[in-house]
């Protein structure tokens, strides 16, 4: 068994970590449910460093961008380090965590033909060169009720037939990416103090974002392997204004000049968008095809 505290004695940057918890929580959910909880809190700590950082002056002779490489680097292991002794935050995680796992198991239990609901977790997984950073979880779609959906749908069309009148992206493609990216908006990015970033497609805050930002933890891809960093993205003031930007990353952009020229084939803009680079997720034009597929619009 994978002993947690031989897990944070490992380099921070290392991504056979994420196998390893995947294994242990297998064998062991308790266990892992631990080490998860650890994890969260090395981000955290690492999160409170690198704000530290930036709030003290470094404009010291031998300062560059190197040194502040090596700097981050230096606090994300430390952050870990800092962790393994535990700092609390751990520790009530998994006692409110276990609670809620006990209460699941208690109505499952209870009622055999209740299955969960399980919600995506956000994940960034466009290349850096794109506007946009967040693709859809591993759970499906389609775990949550027809309800949930048309909800979702039903508050988000006036925003996206808005969106649609004025830039030419399709409605459709513009629902079907807010519910995958934000989990029917049960998953949605949220600032530091809660509030909502109303943020539904994953965009990422480049350089030449000038708005607010909002800082997660998201799950990467490169060369098909996952692995956890925090990334900022674009914050909005309203549902409106994020519909708003998406389609004018979509109709302005030529990378995506493609996914416009499908028409209303569902499959096409999916695999069009996938190509273009909005996301390495091998599976994520068919994740988006059945999404867009399961929307009723005329609700």
């Amino acid at each position: 068994m994978v002993d947690r505290l031989g897990m944070s004695a490992n380099l921070a940057l290392d991504t056979q970590n994420l196998e390893l918890l995947r294994a242990q929580a297998k064998r062991s959910p308790d266990q892992a449910l631990k080490a998860a909880a650890q994890q969260f809190e090395s981000v955290f700590l690492n999160m409170m460093l690198k704000s530290m950082r930036e709030a003290t002056p470094q404009d010291g002779l031998f300062d560059s961008e190197q040194t502040k490489m090596f700097t981050g680097m230096l606090d994300q292991q430390l952050a870990q380090d800092i962790s393994s002794r535990g700092v609390g935050l751990a520790d009530m995680m998994v006692k409110q965590l276990s609670r809620q796992m006990s209460g699941d198991a208690s109505v499952a239990g209870a009622n055999k033909t209740v299955a969960p609901v399980l919600a995506p977790q956000p994940q960034s997984i466009t290349p850096s060169t794109s506007p946009v950073g967040r693709a859809a979880a591993n759970a499906v779609p389609s775990a949550y009720s027809e309800g949930v959906q048309q909800d979702f749908v039903s508050k988000m069309l006036p925003h996206a037939l808005q969106a649609s009148k004025a830039s030419g992206v399709p409605a459709q493609l513009m629902l079907g990416q807010a519910a995958l990216e934000s989990g029917w908006g049960k998953r949605e990015i949220h600032m530091a103090d809660g509030s909502n970033s109303f943020n539904l497609f994953g965009i990422k805050a480049s350089s030449s974002w000038n708005g607010k930002v909002a800082e997660v933890m998201t799950t990467e891809y490169k060369n098909g392997v996952a692995y956890k960093q925090v990334e900022k993205f674009r914050a909005y003031s309203s549902y409106a204004e994020a519909f708003k930007d998406y389609a004018s990353i979509l109709s302005t952009n030529p990378r995506y000049a493609e996914v416009l020229q499908q028409g209303d084939s569902a499959a096409g803009m999916a695999q069009a968008i996938q190509k273009a680079g909005y996301a390495t997720d091998p599976k994520y034009a068919d994740k988006l095809a059945r999404v867009m597929g399961q929307m009723n619009l005329a609700g």
